[in-house]
């Protein structure tokens, strides 16, 4: 097979670099499980044969994630926000409305996350060795501990690069590779083409600080779940709580990369193609992820009766321009207008948390206060609006915050891991109205 040409797709400012193999009928975006280099990769057979196996009835979309191989580099840990908005940028560059998203290890926590936000672009997943959570918990013992992964961070920041260690790493990840020496020798060159030292450990911190267990319940794309049997509770976790997910263990998958190799390659391409023959055609979703957005004027009836009516209208259409600017800079949806509040949904919750701040300060020059709540959840959509818990408990956080506050649940902070973001612990809460208690943190 021919190396394809690399093009390049806008994501914000980065620029993400994508090939397209194939002319199949269906999309199929292949995200990594590993850092990566798409030049790189045509340079191993196994690699080759997976591509050319999935391209023989799709067109298959690759990507170097932001700061790895040939994309551009970013100077701080990505979120998986951004990376899914990354998935959205190649799509929207190569002209796919819709496709299956084909995800291994450490990438499959983007692909359900986008799948859960985006139901409509999401024509089905496959799952290899899926992971929701990279940092170990009592509910979730699979993932290495903090202090493990401290260690982990240590050796990349101090001897990425040196071909020493990069073996060492490949014997880890692949005992079964690494007696290859040709294997071993372009997993060297392979991951020096994929990052830089710093770009690495960037990647790292981002897949020990991502968590998407909040998410799986949301997701509603056909689900093929393929694993390894070392791997098997951690994927019958994320498979038993992806709705009608199927779970198929392949035998004799020896490690990370085992299956490249020809006769389990064969397995997981026969598995794919039977599992995606099998799909009815997709209807419109009914249910999405979403993150709300709720905010009100804080003193508003006091400070009518200061003003008298004509002012406090003046005032209130002031207020209600400068909210509709800010929604509009960070891709907000405006529902609902009641009085001196507003309803936004978002389709990321990092937007919603910078949106609701920029909301905060533009009002100051009126000399109003906002207070606002931010959740993430799945919500019905119904003739353009938005129902289910996820709409109430956001409202229910609102209530919650004190004046100049943006209060968020654990959801947000969990799905804007790695940002610049800040939170203060408010403590456990009960919403009225809501089941359960919930853990709460101000935004810096």
């Amino acid at each position: 097979m021919d190396v394809p040409d690399v093009s390049y797709a806008r994501s914000g400012d980065v620029a993400i670099a994508y090939q397209v193999v194939g002319e199949g009928p269906t999309d199929i975006v292949f995200i990594r499980g590993t850092l990566a280099d798409l030049l790189a990769g045509w340079d191993m057979p196994l690699f080759v044969d997976h591509i050319d196996g999935l391209s023989t009835s799709a067109r298959v979309l690759l990507f170097d994630k932001r700061g790895s191989g040939l994309s551009d580099p970013v100077r701080q840990v990505p979120t998986l926000e951004t990376r899914m908005d990354d998935i959205r940028a190649v799509m929207d560059a190569a002209d796919s409305e819709r496709a299956v998203l084909w995800a291994a290890q450490e990438g499959t926590p983007i692909a359900l996350l986008f799948a859960a936000t985006y139901p409509e672009r999401t024509t089905a997943l496959v799952l290899y060795d899926p992971t929701a959570r990279g940092l170990w918990a009592p509910d979730y013992p699979w993932a290495l501990t903090e202090d493990a992964w401290r260690k982990e961070l240590r050796e990349i920041h101090d001897r990425w690069g040196d071909r020493a260690y990069l073996v060492e790493r490949a014997h880890r990840l692949s005992p079964f590779g690494a007696q290859n020496e040709d294997w071993l020798d372009w997993f060297v060159w392979y991951m020096r083409r994929s990052a830089s030292p710093a770009e690495a450990v960037a990647f790292q911190r981002m897949s020990m600080e991502g968590d998407v267990r909040d998410v799986l319940g949301a997701v509603r794309a056909p689900t093929l779940v393929l694993h390894r049997p070392e791997a098997r509770d951690e994927a019958t976790y994320v498979a038993e709580r992806v709705h009608g997910a199927l779970r198929i263990e392949v035998e004799g998958l020896h490690d990370w990369f085992s299956w490249a190799d020809p006769e389990h390659n064969a397995i997981l391409l026969r598995e794919t193609h039977e599992f995606l023959e099998g799909l009815s055609t997709p209807r419109e979703p009914d249910r999405v992820l979403a993150t709300v957005l709720f905010t009100d004027i804080v003193g508003s009836t006091a400070r009518a009766a200061e003003l008298g009516d004509s002012a406090w209208r003046e005032l209130l259409a002031r207020h209600h321009t400068l909210v509709r600017g800010e929604l509009a800079r960070f891709r907000g949806e405006e529902l609902d207008t009641a009085g001196d509040g507003f309803f936004a949904a978002f389709d990321g919750p990092g937007r919603a948390i910078e949106c609701a701040c920029a909301i905060r300060e533009s009002l100051r020059s009126l000399d109003l206060e906002i207070r606002a709540g931010v959740h993430t959840g799945e919500c019905e959509r119904v003739d353009g609006k938005l129902g289910g818990i996820a709409v109430p408990t956001g409202a229910r956080i609102a209530s919650l915050a004190e004046p100049g506050e943006v209060l968020v649940s654990s959801t947000v902070k969990d799905l804007v891991a790695g940002s610049e973001i800040e939170f203060e612990d408010r403590g456990t809460q009960e919403l009225k109205g809501v089941p359960g208690e919930w853990r709460l943190f101000a935004v810096r």
